[in-house]
């Protein structure tokens, strides 16, 4: 749906029809109308572009910056070092939420914006990770045997160190991009993101939190989608972990 939404619908996500407002589920609205006579269905299926979006941008944004931080960290002295794990320690004594709510209130609401603060708030995580991973790796066997061999530092880390710290990585931003897609939406929902009339899945979901008695699906079906999403990110990435240690993962 992200990809290919008019593969799905060929509805206008922004087309009023206030003669069609609150029309419950049909044949001819599969998740009815809200306030406005819009289909929610398409605005559903077009909101998955921007929701999908943030989480895989603002993770991917999240899982480079922790990496190279990390490893940094990990290659510094112990003075710079300790200064950097101990921010990333009181830094993760809070909410990813918690985070980007205090971004948001530096930078101002907007929908960079709030891609900003998903992305500021996940990075602790995975620069602790990093920095782990990458004093592992330095011990390794093939790590001191590349040096014995001559092979310069810099060379060593990138080609060995990088992307054995990379794997793991990895594999945790899957369960990350469900927290990240959870973060945005709900700062859309305190309308700090995207405006209307923007399909979005967080904002659909404030716009018909009023209307709950007499229209439920305008919230339901985005909060449906929002859920299916987080848990099947969940899940696989869950299911990778098991695998990458070497479990059943079921």
């Amino acid at each position: 749906m992200a990809l290919w939404p008019t593969l799905f619908t060929s509805v206008d996500p922004l087309r009023t029809d206030p003669a069609n407002a609150f029309l419950p589920p049909s044949t001819e609205h599969l998740f009815g109308t809200d306030q406005s006579g819009r289909d929610v269905f398409s605005r559903v299926v077009h909101g998955a572009q921007y929701s999908l979006g943030v989480g895989f941008g603002a993770t991917t944004i999240a899982v480079v910056i922790g990496l190279v931080i990390g490893a940094l960290s990990a290659l510094a002295p112990r003075a710079v070092d300790g200064a950097i794990m101990r921010g990333t320690d009181i830094l993760l004594a809070f909410p990813e939420f918690l985070i980007a709510l205090v971004v948001i209130a530096i930078l101002g609401p907007g929908p960079v914006n709030v891609a900003v603060a998903v992305t500021i708030g996940a990075i602790p995580v995975y620069l602790r990770l990093a920095r782990a991973e990458t004093r592992t790796q330095l011990t390794a066997d093939h790590v001191e045997a590349a040096r014995l061999l001559g092979i310069g530092s810099a060379r060593v880390l990138t080609r060995h160190v990088l992307p054995a710290t990379a794997s793991p990585l990895l594999v945790l931003a899957t369960i990350g991009i469900g927290t990240a897609i959870i973060a945005a939406a709900g700062l859309s929902f305190l309308g700090l993101g995207p405006t209307e009339p923007t399909p979005e899945w967080g904002l659909i979901l404030s716009g018909g939190r009023n209307f709950l008695g007499r229209a439920w699906w305008i919230a339901v079906f985005p909060g449906l989608a929002i859920t299916a999403t987080v848990v099947s990110a969940t899940i696989i990435g869950r299911t990778l972990r098991a695998r990458s240690e070497g479990r059943d993962g079921s």
